[in-house]
Formats: C-alpha cells, structure tokens, sequence
C-alpha cells in the first residue's frame, strides 16, 4: 500500500449500495466534502435521510454500466458479490480507482479508520487484516489527540502565515521546525494577537540574538495525580538549578484501560510507550517515569539517564476496618491487581480472597473507604508523595513481600546520545539509589522477565557495600523462592553491581525460578548467534519466545565478553559470513576441548563450518529463517543437547 491523502472536495465519487456499510463509506466521504452519488435499489434509514436532506444523490435502482461515468473514485458495497465484481471490472476498464468492501484483492484502494481534530486528520490502516484492531488503534489515538491538537494545529496554520510573509525562504523551514517542537498545551494556548510577537522571537532566537537555553524543556509526563506530583517535584528540582520545564500530559494505554487489570492488557511498559513515543518525534526532552514501570530494557534509542532518591520502597496493606494483615478474617477481600504482590500475599494469607483493584492511588483508597474490599495493598512511596493514607497502614517488611524492581525511585529518560542526560542525572541522580535500581533491573532482565512478573528484588548501597534479596513467586503463592546476596563494590560500579545481580538471579532460577516462570521448551540453553549485519534479527526472536538465551555477536570479542566464561549449547551460522567473525572465539573453544552443537541454515554456510573445521550436526533443509528455526529447536528437543 501506499498511503496518500487526497482531496475529495466536491469531487464526484459512486457508491453501489445501500447498506450499513455503503453508510459508513457515505458518511466518511461527506465528511471529505465529497459530491457522492449513491446507486441501490432501497437504502438504510441513514442514507434514506441524507438523500431526503439532498446531501447525497440517488439512483434508485440496481448498478448499471455506465454510472461510474466521470466518478474519480468508486466503491463497490453492494450485498451481491458478482455485482461488486462487475463494478470493479468497470471502473478498471474506465481507468478509475475502486474499493471493494467484498473483497479487498479486487479493489485498488482500502479505506482506513480516521480519527480527525480539527485540521489534523490521523489515518490507521491494517491492509484489511483486521478492521476491528484497525478501530481500536484510532480509538486509542483520539485519546492522544484530542481538541488541543486541533487548535495547535489552527496555531500553527496562523504562524506559518505569518513566517511566510516576515521571514525570509531559506529560513522559513527551521522557524516552522522550532515552532512544531513546542508544547502542544502551548501552542494550544496560543493567542491569535501573540502569533506575530512569536514569530520575531524565534527568528531571534535561531539567529542567536536570544540564547537556546532559555526555551523551556518540554518534560512528558502521564496526566494522573500521583505522575504529576512527581514531574512537578522534578521540575521544581531543575528549576532551583536554573533549567525550566514545561509539562506535555501524555494518556498511554495503561491510564486509558480502566476496566482490566494491568497484566490483562497484554504488554508489559503500558505507562511507558507513549512517553517514549513523545521523545522519539521529539515533542519532549525528556520523560518522567515511575521507575518500576520500565521495562528491564529500554529501547536503542533511549536511556535512563538519571535515577531520583528513592522513596520507602515497601508495599503497605491498608484498611479501614482491621489493623493489620493478620487480622483480617477468613475470606476476607484484599485488592491488588499486581501478579507480584498477589502471589506473595498468598503464600502468607491462602485464605483470603484476592480481586483486581483499577484506578489511580486516591480512587483505590475511596474504593476501600466505601466498603469494596476489606483491605488493599499499595506502595508507600505513593501514598507518601501524595500525603495519602488509609484507618490502617502497616508497611510489610521486604522479606515478607518483596517491593517491586526499583519500587519507590523516579526514572528520568531522555534519547540516547542527547547531551541533556548528562545535565539532568547532575541535577537529579542519587548515586547510592541509581546503583541498586540498575543492579535490581539487571536481575529482572536476567530473569528476562517483564514490570508485571511475579517477581520481586529490593537493593541497598550503604557504606561501600551492596546488599540485595529476590524473590520469584508461583501465581498461586504455593511456593516463593528467595534468597539474597552481597559485594563491597564502589559507589560508581554499576557493572559490579549488576554482576552481584545477575548471579542472583542464576540462582534462583536453578533452584527452580524458570518452571515458575513458566520457561520455554529451550529454557536454560544458551545460543550463540554471530551476526553480520546491522538490522535485527528474526531468529534471535524465535528462539527467546521458546525459553532460549540468545547471545547475539558482530565478533569473538563480544561473544567471550557476552557469555562470561560459559560454553554455548549451541552455535548458529545462518549465512558464510557469520562463521568467519566469530573464529578467534571458536578456536578458543576448541583450545579448551569445547564442541557446542553446531547448526547451519543451508549448504553454503554448511560448507563454510566444515571448511573452518566445525562440521555441523545439523542442516536447515531450506535457506529459510522458519525452517532454520523449527529443525534446530526439534534437534535440541530430541537429542537433549
């Protein structure tokens, strides 16, 4: 598909059919100013009213050749499927563009769903694959851009304008980039009377006369109470440092869905896309996160670039009615929608009943205070920032109920390489927590588990000294694993303290972490796929979706950097290419009287291992990613390798 926006206006275009769905296209071509011409022998009571209000014209009576005469466009949504063939058949032979809502194969064009905010219109298309994630994508869309989009853009529409007629043309483009980069509120705001006044201030200020500095960052943040206290408090930190900030409100899909619990969603960063997404088309300098929201590991493009002191990290049970979680009675209802806190909850209370619990921090105190459940649970550091608490607020040791991976810290994310990180972590880091977070989200990402797994870690700097404790749990709270761990390291030495992590986090897995983490058929196997080009991977992918460690590597420096001392089960060489980067590691390996199982995606690179000496023990019968994958994973399974 190529997507263009054409311009309908007045423009003659044929609709065959009557129906609801000859409706829904009317109605979206009208909305386009188009002049349409509707050909059915009845119509539904909606076109019926447009065609009484002379809104549409109407042929009342089945298609015949000739009535896509001089129509730029047609569509064929008839409910005869011969009848819509024969008008796709027509206008290709009149050399006009048809859709055939009976069968997208036949037509020339699909129509996506659109969602339109004044002069902004947004188009999402699946290709017909799916209309109804088609309309669920638009629907999620028109939360991001609602009103005030709309009248940025009418404010963008009068600056340029202005530009055109004041600024020179090859300036034009970058006062019209400087201005699309500001605050949507802002430019929302934006009085007619102060579009000329603005101009001449970027002008200034791309000329230098103004310094850059003194444009306000553009910090993104989610818009519910808690997230503001917390940008706000970030912003009043950078300010007392000079830095001034502005705030983009941000609905991600996390604070839209109210109706399901956060692992019911399906993804795991559901407060964290959207953000990102605000940074990426750089409408934000920088994002403000709950620490434990992000994912273990955050896209190429971008990076924590500083970690804020951290609240109590504990979780605390809170109630109106019973002082503590051991007084509540049997049967009585806790709401929590964390898998974390559930299981581990469990584990200490299995007489309970545990229900999800949607909503910000003050909506679940008021659903506790109106008699929902008899107690819930929440992190303290919440309930902290925003002077909040319930009759009963007991906080549970770390050992009992471990906090979630970086619990009670704000992260700060910027795009990777902007020289901003560096200002912001000045301001902003505490080194001691920013430490202990990374260890902990190294020892999720070991786990390769997501914000919402079943799994807790909770870590200290003090004195020299790390100290850490994990916790994986089964969903039903039948069995918890914990244990901990220590290293004097120095303050700065993130990769000790993420050493110390991940060595945690190995064992808890081998001591039965992976099956209740609900491991793949190739848990606990390490591959080693050398890599020749830049673009991801679609092996890689494939394999870790089947419980496999994937270690991917451009040379022998990064694989022996990679696997830390391990052998791999198994090395891959899915093109000639790839067995000549990783050489110097495999003669390594032969040094030491290592011999992995040895997988090549066809004859040439088959050939290329055995030339090398590493003749493989499997061949892919097909040079094919899906075939390479599926004859490995059923060599590992069958042999036991």
């Amino acid at each position: 598909m190529y997507p263009v926006a054409l311009s309908l206006n007045g423009r003659p275009v044929v609709v065959a059919g009557g129906g609801s769905v000859a409706e829904r296209k009317v109605r979206a071509l009208l909305d386009a100013g188009a002049a349409v011409t509707v050909v059915s022998p009845a119509l539904s009571g909606g076109l019926a009213a447009l065609a009484a209000a002379h809104r549409i014209a109407w042929q009342p009576r089945r298609y015949q050749r000739g009535d896509l005469a001089g129509a730029l466009l047609a569509f064929a949504a008839t409910d005869d499927d011969a009848a819509n063939a024969a008008i796709a058949h027509d206008a290709r032979d009149a050399g006009i563009l048809v859709n055939d809502a009976s069968d997208a194969g036949r037509g020339d064009f699909a129509t996506p769903a659109v969602h339109r905010a004044g002069p902004l219109t947004v188009t999402v298309d699946s290709g017909g694959l799916s209309p109804s994630f088609t309309k669920r994508i638009r629907d999620e869309l028109a939360l991001q851009f609602d009103a005030r989009y709309a009248r940025a853009a009418a404010t963008l529409g009068a600056l340029r304008d202005r530009v055109q007629i004041v600024v020179p043309p090859d300036r034009r483009a970058a006062v019209m980039r400087h201005f699309a980069e500001r605050d949507v509120d802002e430019l929302a705001a934006m009085p007619p009377g102060a579009v000329e006044h603005e101009v001449e201030r970027a002008v200034d200020t791309l000329a230098g006369v103004v310094p850059a500095e003194t444009r306000p960052l553009i910090c993104a943040s989610r818009a519910s109470l808690l997230a503001m206290t917390q940008t706000r408090a970030i912003m009043a930190a950078l300010a007392e440092a000079g830095i001034a900030s502005t705030v983009l409100n941000v609905t991600t899909r996390g604070d839209a869905v109210q109706d399901r619990s956060i692992a019911a969603i399906g993804t795991d960063n559901v407060f964290v896309k959207e953000l990102e997404l605000a940074l990426r088309e750089r409408r934000a300098d920088y994002a403000v996160h709950s620490c434990k929201d992000l994912p273990s590991t955050l896209a190429d493009d971008m990076t924590l670039a500083a970690v804020t002191k951290r609240e109590d990290a504990r979780d605390a049970y809170c109630s109106e009615r019973y002082a503590t979680f051991a007084d509540l009675p049997p049967g009585a209802r806790v709401g929590t929608s964390s898998p974390r806190r559930r299981a581990q909850l469990r584990a200490l209370r299995p007489d309970l009943v545990y229900d999800d619990v949607r909503g910000n921090v003050d909506t679940r105190l008021r659903k506790l205070r109106e008699g929902e459940y008899d107690a819930i649970v929440l992190a303290c550091a919440g309930m902290n920032r925003l002077g909040l608490r319930a009759a009963y607020t007991v906080p549970f040791p770390v050992d009992q109920v471990t906090p979630a991976v970086a619990q009670g810290a704000l992260g700060i994310e910027t795009r990777d390489g902007d020289p901003l990180a560096a200002r912001l972590d000045a301001v902003l880091g505490d080194p001691a927590t920013s430490i202990a977070v990374r260890a902990e989200r190294a020892f999720l990402r070991t786990l390769r588990g997501g914000c919402q797994a079943p799994v807790g870690a909770h870590a200290t700097w003090a004195d020299g000294r790390l100290q850490m404790g994990g916790a994986i749990a089964a969903a039903d709270g039948t069995t918890v694993l914990r244990s901990t761990a220590a290293a004097r390291l120095a303050l700065g030495d993130v990769a000790a303290a993420e050493a110390v992590a991940v060595g945690l986090a190995r064992e808890l897995l081998a001591a039965g972490g992976t099956a209740l983490l609900g491991g793949g058929p190739l848990t606990g196997r390490v591959v080693l796929l050398p890599r020749t080009q830049d673009r991801p991977s679609r092996i890689a992918p494939a394999l870790r979706e089947a419980g496999a460690e994937v270690i991917e590597a451009p040379d022998s420096a990064v694989a022996r950097t990679a696997l830390e001392g391990r052998v791999p089960h198994v090395v891959l060489f899915p093109s000639s290419g790839s067995v000549s980067v990783i050489t110097e590691y495999l003669d390594g390996l032969r040094h030491d009287g290592h011999r992995p199982v040895i997988a090549a995606m066809g004859p040439s690179s088959s050939e290329t291992a055995g030339a090398h000496g590493w003749h493989p023990d499997v061949v892919a019968a097909s040079p094919e990613v899906g075939a390479f994958v599926q004859t490995v994973m059923l060599y590992l399974l069958e042999n036991g390798a």
